[in-house]
């Protein structure tokens, strides 16, 4: 693959001036000089050096379905032969076909959609759709959670993304996941929503205590406060499920979806709403608008994400593979936690998994480490990850680890 730089080095040179010093820097002091070239399916080469890596980072899930996928990429050529962004002022059939489609994978009381062009904007759509029809301003969180760089979606993060940013949006509160009584102390009559990842990746996957959820739920109602779920990285498959609250059987006020609906291809977000959630947007269409939301060509790529997820037995083949994947690190020196591949790879002390993603990184599998648990790295392979595949990733890791 052609790259617009002749070297590693003057790529790195060129980016940490134009467009981040501190990410050049980092990644210097790990000793990663890692540029994605070609890819495809599960895997990618470095540009520079023709080496090959299993990509178990995945993008945090935009790449569900692997590089490049095939059905995906001949939608949206198709599309392109035909279609543009659109008008996001103007009725279209392809943003109505695919908001049908993913409302028909939800609860029948989710009944709207708002689409924008990625996760941060889909979380803000819900947050200030709450605000609007509840006439509240508290929002709670999850400490070390992460909802994404716009306004409200960043305030909703973790503290540690929003300290470079000035004085902050005022009502937003956290408390820790899985703790029933902190989350009672903080959703009070003056709390329009709780929102909430059914697995916080960012804390490497935690899974809640049985009948958490349910109880989070319970907490919500009582208040008459809403309940979103984020679900940018724990849906469209990645828990083994299509959604990672089916595990549950709670029904929220939202669902909110980016990532993997692009195909790894064309950025995509929507939140999926309730008729009371979405009242604020009904009152003013035109109060909040996204140009690129929804786009037609994306709109079409999308449908075809869904298309492969909806395929007869894709979806039992992603909680066989997390199954394999767990077997094959029987007794190893970590605990592979999490749902279906919705997973961390959790090592014994503060920053081992930095460690660990260096010398994973080193030895041909790429991973991230969590920024919110640096005792562990984010194990996120493409659910279309074949058995060959795994086996492969296993006998790496456990070349590193034992």
């Amino acid at each position: 693959m052609d790259q617009p730089f002749a070297s590693v080095e003057a790529t790195f040179k060129a980016f940490g001036e134009i467009v981040s010093p501190g990410k050049v820097e980092f990644f210097q002091r790990l000793g990663v000089d890692l540029v994605m070239g070609d890819r495809i399916g599960a895997r990618f080469q470095d540009a520079y050096t023709g080496r090959w890596y299993f990509n178990c980072h995945s993008n945090g899930g935009v790449f569900n379905l692997g590089h490049r996928n095939s059905a995906v990429a001949e939608a949206l050529r198709a599309a392109l032969l035909e279609l543009d962004v659109g008008n996001h002022h103007l009725v279209s059939g392809w943003r109505s076909e695919l908001g049908d489609r993913l409302l028909s994978t939800v609860d029948e009381t989710l009944t709207k959609v708002v689409f924008t062009a990625s996760g941060s904007e889909a979380v803000d759509s819900v947050i200030k759709a709450a605000r609007g029809a509840t006439g509240r301003a508290g929002v709670v969180s999850i400490e070390g959670a992460w909802h994404g760089n716009t306004g409200f979606a960043y305030s909703a993060s973790d503290q540690a993304y929003r300290t470079a940013f000035g004085p902050e949006i005022g009502g937003f509160t956290q408390v820790p996941f899985d703790d029933l009584a902190a989350l009672e102390m903080a959703v009070t009559e003056d709390t329009a929503l709780v929102i909430i990842e059914p697995i916080p990746a960012t804390l490497a996957m935690p899974v809640a205590s049985d009948g958490y959820f349910a109880a989070v739920s319970d907490v919500c109602r009582k208040q008459g406060t809403m309940l979103a779920f984020d679900e940018v990285q724990t849906g469209l498959g990645r828990t083994g499920h299509l959604w990672g609250h089916h595990h549950f059987g709670v029904i929220p006020d939202a669902v909110i979806t980016g990532k993997g609906l692009s195909g790894g291809f064309y950025p995509m977000g929507a939140a999926l709403m309730t008729e009371a959630l979405f009242e604020p947007f009904a009152g003013d269409p035109f109060a909040h608008t996204s140009t690129f939301g929804g786009s037609e060509v994306g709109s079409r790529a999308a449908i075809a994400v869904l298309d492969a997820l909806e395929v007869p037995g894709f979806l039992e083949r992603v909680s066989a593979a997390a199954d394999r994947f767990r077997a094959g690190f029987e007794g190893a020196p970590f605990e592979m936690r999490g749902v279906g591949l919705m997973t961390a790879l959790k090592f014994g002390g503060e920053d081992a998994g930095l460690m660990a993603a260096k010398l994973l990184i080193d030895a041909g599998v790429f991973v991230v480490f969590a920024n919110g648990d640096t005792s562990a790295v984010q194990f996120l392979p493409p659910l279309t990850v074949t058995d060959q595949e795994i086996d492969d990733i296993v006998a790496i890791i456990r070349g590193v680890f034992g």
